[in-house]
């Protein structure tokens, strides 16, 4: 018990030393790749990621990497979110988790979002007419995340991203690491901590950034193309520290039946760029297959006209479990749905298939 504290303590006070500055808000607007920071994953967001204690199989990629470690044999998740409903932007993720030998689990995951038609405009046409664009964003993730002990759990996660308009470009890549501790002796007391989008800065390069100017000498006029360097910009990097607790509310022979649970999840998020959260969720489920969810964000300036983020605090969810073999195989049906104001709200919905 001692060894696992002090590993938990030593990892927790690597990753936080490693964010820095965390919820600085002179360093607002100086991060870019804001894309990372977007939750795809249904069951998630329906507690507005709350569960970075417990967040299990693929979509712990987004919330806590470790939790990847809890797919033994094969995961297949696929979601699709219309975001912020009215802007006409969708995003869709996909991916699998995979056991390898006896405790580790390989992870690959894609989230994509298609940002829809921007008119084109130049400095001699402001109002458009030249047709449109479409702005393309992935992130790629390959992760793998190890069972140290019936305890411990541990992950690191490799992100490539990549940004795109005609002719101008941005990749860079990122790295995730999260542990989580589970105990108690019916396993119902988690923590955890990670530490996400960790990486090098990012720049704009390609022949958009360039320009046809024209030059006068003694000898004459000429047209030279001149090419702009675009500014370097920081990845949004966050520390998140979770910690839920499961309240079995039956009883039987055994001591407790976990027929029905409730599980009270919270979650700190220590943003380097942006105000930090307090995030709060809490999960009903019925034998594992039937699940409702709901969440709260609470951040400064929440309820201000100067708030910084388009959402405003609720989330609810909802998941359909079924089994289907002998080897407990099992398929979800996932939805959330989060509150804004503008726009219409993020829905999210999703397929699970758990092998």
């Amino acid at each position: 018990m001692m060894i696992n504290l002090k590993y938990i303590a030593f990892s927790s006070g690597l990753l936080l030393a490693l964010a820095g500055n965390a919820g600085n808000p002179e360093r607002m607007g100086q991060a870019g790749a804001s894309q990372l920071l977007i939750n795809p994953y249904a069951r998630n967001s329906g507690m507005v990621g709350s569960n970075s204690a417990k967040a299990h199989g693929l979509e712990a990629q987004f919330m806590n990497i470790a939790g990847t470690a809890f797919t033994r044999k094969t995961e297949v998740m696929f979601n699709r979110s219309t975001w912020l409903q009215g802007t006409d932007i969708f995003i869709n993720s996909f991916g699998l988790t995979q056991g390898v030998g006896e405790t580790g689990t390989i992870g690959f995951g894609v989230v994509a979002i298609n940002a829809g038609k921007i008119d084109i405009t130049t400095e001699e046409h402001p109002e458009g007419g030249l047709g449109t664009y479409n702005p393309t964003f992935y992130n790629i993730s390959m992760s793998y995340a190890k069972m140290f002990s019936d305890n411990i759990y541990g992950g690191i996660n490799f992100k490539i991203i990549s940004e795109q308009i005609p002719n101008a470009s941005a990749r860079g890549m990122a790295i995730d690491a999260g542990i989580q501790y589970h105990s108690g002796k019916y396993d119902q007391i988690h923590f955890g901590i990670a530490l996400k989008n960790w990486g090098p800065k990012m720049r704009y390069v390609g022949d958009g950034l360039s320009k046809q100017a024209a030059v006068t000498s003694f000898n004459g006029s000429y047209e030279l193309t001149v090419s702009n360097r675009s500014a370097a910009y920081e990845l949004p990097t966050l520390v998140n520290i979770g910690g839920s607790y499961d309240f079995f509310l039956t009883k039987d022979s055994s001591g407790v039946s976990k027929k029905h649970r409730l599980t009270l999840n919270t979650t700190f998020t220590s943003n380097s760029y942006t105000y930090d959260n307090g995030l709060v969720g809490l999960e009903y489920a019925w034998k594992e297959m039937l699940m409702f969810r709901a969440g709260y964000v609470i951040e400064k300036e929440m309820y201000k006209d100067t708030r910084r983020n388009a959402y405003t605090g609720p989330a609810a969810g909802v998941t359909f479990e079924i089994p289907f073999n002998e080897k407990k195989s099992t398929f979800g049906i996932d939805y959330s749905y989060r509150v804004s104001n503008p726009f219409g709200g993020t829905h999210t919905f999703g397929l699970r298939l758990n092998l």
